[in-house]
């Protein structure tokens, strides 16, 4: 059989048929390619497979003057089968130099794939390092909901790192699906005179020569790529404890402090009332990176340190920050579970206004299912638009009954098991499923099996159902 022939074979009958050829000569092929998308409902060419992840470590630069971003990545990772290929998702900027243990590896590029050819078969269990050196001007990408994610220049020498749901490939390369998560290890070197914030904990700054600093961060509980963020400006910085103990990071661009400064004073009370409430805190450190007011169309729960497009108000940052749990520690098996992350964040906002003097949950569940806006000014629900736990494309994932819909979804597990039960079933969900990942099917099956309770109908009515309920 010619060798064109073999090509048009798919992979793993293509790996058989050279491990049989490469026997005739006394060659052993251990390994078969990676896929290169791991199928997600919504973003089927997001991830890879045939490895995971267990650390990045990402040594960047950047020059606010140009917009040049240079970077290398060192990604460790445990092969689940034997490889003889595997892929990186990246996009836009240029590819400089790849090995893999050390040693040179043949790459290519097609479209936001990098296939990465180590020069010696990678074995089933293995762990081993890839590394990527590369650079250039980063560009932002465009959701299919229209917003810009990506590396992002926000004017005036500031620039952010956002990656829901698949933007991190635009600035690091990686596996970017929320099913892999990791530890991270970054490092960022700017001009003297700029701040450079990431994820996790500040390990050192220190001055690097040539008017420049690095700044070294360590985020060791398991993240997903799309909360990894880099933020660069002249940030005003803040430090302090909660009453717990969990360390707090502030960072807020100039002209943003005054208007910022009430509501993040209430960060660590917020982390001591979501600890009460859902469980511990799940990570070492809480925070805010505040850009310029309007650089960016949204807010985004990032580990330990959620980014805001301008001064937030107190709704929004407790809701970022009640994704540390739902969302960041407790991450989505696939995008089409985004529910888990919004729908819980929602209802957390309305168990903070209820417990602190404001409108019941109660009272809110009711004016959103009645279309009431006089509660909180929301049109209320679109009931013909689509359940909470099917939306219908990649571009609805973030759009208004993944939240509203799934907060009442909450809201009524509550009124059928009681508070006793229902809290109960929060801070289990968040205990047991720390630092990993979970689908909607996993959560109906722990929610009736945690509670007790028959809620065949919540899911069917509330969780999956097309019409509006009778309540």
């Amino acid at each position: 059989m010619e060798l064109r022939a073999l090509t048009r074979l798919a992979a793993p009958a293509l790996a058989v048929l050279i491990a049989l050829c490469a026997g005739c000569t006394g060659a052993t092929v251990q390994g078969r390619p990676g896929a290169s998308g791991l199928r997600d409902p919504y973003f089927p060419r997001a991830g890879n497979g045939g490895y995971q992840v267990e650390h990045y470590a990402l040594d960047l630069a950047y020059d606010p003057a140009d917009g040049e971003l240079r970077g290398t990545a060192v990604i460790t990772a445990r092969a689940e089968q034997g490889l003889s290929s595997f892929n990186l998702d990246f996009s836009g900027l240029k590819v400089e130099g790849v090995d893999v243990q050390g040693v040179a590896a043949r790459y290519n590029r097609t479209g936001s794939e990098l296939t990465v050819r180590p020069a010696k078969d990678v074995r089933k269990g293995e762990v081993f390092r890839t590394k990527v050196e590369y650079g250039g001007r980063p560009k932002p990408l465009v959701d299919p909901d229209g917003s810009k994610e990506g590396w992002i220049s926000t004017g005036g020498g500031t620039a952010v790192g956002v990656g829901e749901p698949v933007g991190s490939m635009g600035w690091f390369p990686g596996n970017h699906h929320p099913s892999d998560k990791a530890a991270y290890d970054v490092t960022v070197t700017v001009p003297a005179g700029y701040e450079a914030v990431s994820n996790g904990e500040l390990l050192s700054r220190r001055d690097v020569g040539g008017g420049r600093t690095a700044f070294a961060w360590r985020s060791a509980e398991p993240m997903a790529s799309y909360l990894a963020t880099v933020a660069v400006g002249k940030f005003k910085v803040t430090t302090g404890r909660t009453a717990s103990g969990v360390s707090v990071y502030q960072a807020v661009s100039p002209g943003e402090e005054e208007a910022s400064r009430a509501v993040l004073a209430r960060v660590p009370e917020m982390v001591e009332w979501g600890s009460a409430t859902f469980g511990p805190y799940p990570f070492r450190t809480v925070g805010s990176i505040v850009m310029p007011a309007r650089s960016l169309g949204y807010a985004l729960e990032t580990q330990t340190k959620p980014v805001y497009p301008g001064a937030p108000d107190e709704e929004l940052v407790l809701h970022e920050l009640a994704h540390q749990w739902f969302g960041d520690s407790v991450s989505p098996r696939s995008w089409k579970d985004m529910w888990l992350n919004e729908g819980f964040a929602t209802y957390a906002e309305w168990l903070w206004a209820e417990s602190h003097g404001g409108v019941s949950a109660q009272r809110r569940f009711e004016a959103f299912l009645a279309g009431d806006t006089s509660v909180d000014g929301h049109a209320g629900v679109d009931w013909a638009a689509f359940p909470p736990a099917s939306p219908p494309g990649a571009e609805h994932i973030s759009d208004d009954p993944v939240y509203y819909r799934g907060a009442m979804v909450l809201h009524r597990i509550r009124q059928e098991v009681g508070d006793e039960k229902f809290f109960d079933l929060l801070r289990g969900w968040a205990a047991d499923h720390r630092y990993g990942n979970a689908s909607t099917a996993d959560f109906t099956a722990y929610a009736q099996r945690r509670t007790g309770a028959d809620l065949k109908r919540v899911w069917d009515v509330w969780l999956y159902g097309d019409a509006r309920p009778k309540a």
